[in-house]
């Protein structure tokens, strides 16, 4: 016996392709529609036995919204999301918010007709190897650079990292002159400049400040580069 489904996807054409294809294969497709604002309130509204609902972010706040609205409303519809290949984040968010399985959008239709059926007997459907990859991210996070460090970076010019280097160094202006080859003044007033942009008062605090990000071990290297 066929699943009473709805399929709910960003891209109106995938939807609608995949209805085709679940229709073929003796499923009753209720309906597919591109996510808007009236998106939950169609599918509280038709009360199928399981929707599908496609997103192309799922570690994104909010995108699940409409799950936990369908759910509150319908509870006994089950909901399945497509996606790509999620990050713990997006599987734990799509749980969190009431969903039954998570598919990827390149799954064979056979494998999203499984997805359907689980879902509809109340079981998680959810493929072996996208758990493995979540756990082994969860277990082995890659390394991220410091949001704070990259901020930095990107608020000072070349030559002003270069002077903050310089200044972590412990040079005072005239050695920061000569070492880039500019007048004193000059110098100090890229100093000044450093101290501006990092919002501290002091050489001290700009040297402590760079060094507590880890801005210097990602920009010691502007040293050796010279001015740009």
């Amino acid at each position: 016996m066929g699943v009473r489904l709805m399929v709910v996807d960003d891209h109106r054409l995938l939807a609608e392709a995949l209805a085709s294809a679940l229709k073929l294969r003796g499923h009753r497709v209720l309906a597919a529609a591109a996510p808007a604002a009236g998106a939950a309130d169609l599918v509280i509204a038709r009360a199928p036995e399981v929707c599908l609902l496609g997103t192309a972010a799922p570690a994104e706040p909010g995108v699940f919204d409409p799950v936990v609205k369908i759910k509150r409303e319908r509870p006994q519809v089950a909901m399945l999301v497509l996606g790509p290949v999620p990050s713990p984040r997006g599987i734990a968010a799509a749980f969190a918010a009431g969903a039954s399985g998570y598919v990827r959008h390149d799954e064979r239709i056979e494998g999203v007709e499984r997805a359907i059926m689980k879902a509809r007997a109340g079981e998680a459907a959810v493929a072996p190897q996208l758990l493995q990859g979540a756990f082994g991210e969860l277990l082995n996070p890659a390394a991220q650079p410091d949001d704070e460090a990259q901020r930095l970076l990107e608020m000072l010019t070349p030559r002003e990292v270069e002077v903050l280097v310089r200044v972590a160094d412990g040079e005072d202006t005239r050695l920061i002159a000569a070492g880039m080859g500019i007048a004193p003044s000059t110098a100090r007033t890229h100093v000044q400049r450093v101290l501006m942009k990092l919002g501290v008062g002091s050489r001290l605090e700009a040297a402590a400040l760079a060094a507590r990000t880890g801005l210097l071990d990602r920009a010691g290297s502007l040293r050796e580069s010279g001015p740009q």
